[in-house]
């Protein structure tokens, strides 16, 4: 098969190194890439919202397969672009992507299908907003109904802070056209852990679960990021725990959507709450997180690449994923500054040293490659170091074994990734 990825961050790199491991495979590029992903794939200067290109250099290419990693071009349909020029792409639909882009969206297929979710309430104008928070008190959640980059959601503690929220997004625009409403909704209050599972209209097959670690600093304190770092398995979430949420929240909503005509082919990807009451949902995306690709696939036994063709063919229903019995950390090394200001162009150096650590991955998100060929920073989060081992204390220890043989004097990681898990 020939292969294209779409995108340039950790969670792309992942894709590439799983499905360049395929014997299926002939070709692999990546769209546009980075300088780790190019020690697995070719790499082509293609934006990810150029679909005019894509689709051309995949015609010219005689692409087999295409695998968007990012939101935005989902949600703004590659995937309809490619298949009207008869390429398969392991992907949702813009319309099934919309459970990513409308918050509105997914509240109201969760109803529909009965899952468990927060209380919640939209309004176009902020003045109701307004008087809705007033009415309800705090702690509250502002979430911007469109696309915002994973930043378009408060928790507000106080009443003011939700007031501050609602004028940010709805008066202020901090997020552009996804601030024209909002979704409020209640305060779910336990742990969150991601779920995912690879669907392909009707079925699906449970990919597995994961705990991301938000917040900027050690014992999540500071600023809520993309993510800087996770772990599995999630002891908090354990394998029946898991099947139940997934036969109670992926299954129904992939049958809504097939009942509404939008059946959602690709990863979907659920965010839950561990409540008293059991896992509720408050959001679904439509594609891998990120870290928590570098995370499931590192566990990963199967080979990847027949399992997104059956994906588009709606052949699931008779396949099948096996996982290695190991648990899994990644580590997310952000570049100073980060989230607000991140310092770009340092070098990085020492990746192969940490690369060499038994059972450890490096992965790529915000690096380019210099004329002289040394890799420099070039985003917020730059890389994502993964190790898996029989133990998560195995595995933490060998993440951060690679983690310090990196010399990146304007980079910085959390220190404590898994400490959930850990403490218990």
């Amino acid at each position: 098969m020939r292969v294209l990825v779409i995108g340039s961050g950790g969670r792309e790199h992942a894709l590439c190194w799983a499905i360049g491991a395929s014997p299926l495979l002939e070709k692999l590029w990546c769209a546009p890439g980075n300088p780790g992903i190019a020690k697995v794939a070719e790499c082509v200067p293609i934006g990810v919202m150029d679909f005019p290109s894509l689709v051309a250099f995949a015609q010219d290419n005689r692409v087999d397969l295409v695998v968007p990693g990012p939101e935005a071009p989902l949600v703004a349909g590659i995937t309809d672009a490619m298949e009207a020029a008869g390429i398969a792409c392991c992907g949702p639909s813009m319309a099934a992507a919309q459970l990513e882009g409308s918050k509105t969206f997914t509240k109201e297929i969760a109803d529909a299908a009965g899952i468990p979710t927060a209380k919640w309430e939209r309004f176009d104008d902020a003045g109701a907003a307004r008087e809705f928070v007033r009415r309800r008190g705090a702690p509250i959640v502002v979430k911007a109904d469109g696309l915002a980059a994973g930043k378009g959601v408060v928790v507000a503690a106080t009443e003011d802070e939700a007031l501050t929220a609602i004028d940010s997004i709805m008066e202020r625009r901090v997020f552009g056209e996804a601030g024209a409403s909002v979704v409020i909704e209640e305060c779910l209050i336990g742990e969150e852990v991601s779920i995912f599972a690879l669907c392909d209209g009707t079925s699906a097959i449970l990919l597995g679960s994961a705990q991301d670690h938000k917040r900027v600093g050690d014992g999540d304190v500071g600023p809520n990021t993309g993510g800087m770092g996770g772990y599995a398995p999630v002891p908090a979430f354990p394998p029946e725990a898991e099947r139940a949420a997934f036969d109670r929240i992926i299954r129904p909503a992939l049958a809504e959507m097939h009942r509404r005509g939008i059946p959602f082919r690709g990863i979907l990807y659920g965010g839950l709450m561990l409540t008293a009451d059991g896992p509720k949902l408050i959001e679904f995306n439509a594609r891998f997180g990120d870290p928590e690709c570098q995370i499931i696939l590192s566990r990963l036994r199967s080979d990847l690449l027949p399992a997104l063709q059956a994906a588009c063919d709606g052949e699931l229903g008779n396949f099948d994923l096996r996982f290695f019995e190991t648990s899994a950390v990644a580590v997310v090394m952000a570049a100073r500054g980060y989230p607000d200001a991140p310092e770009r162009g340092g070098e990085i150096k020492g990746l192969d040293r940490a690369a060499a650590v038994a059972d450890a991955l490096v992965f790529h998100a915000g690096t380019e490659a210099d004329t002289e060929g040394r890799i420099r920073a070039t985003g917020g989060r730059v890389l994502t170091i993964c190790a898996t081992g029989a133990t998560l204390k195995a595995a933490r220890d060998r993440a951060y074994e690679a983690v310090d043989r990196i010399d990146w004097p304007t980079g910085f990681c959390r220190r404590d990734i898994g400490w959930r898990a850990l403490g218990r």
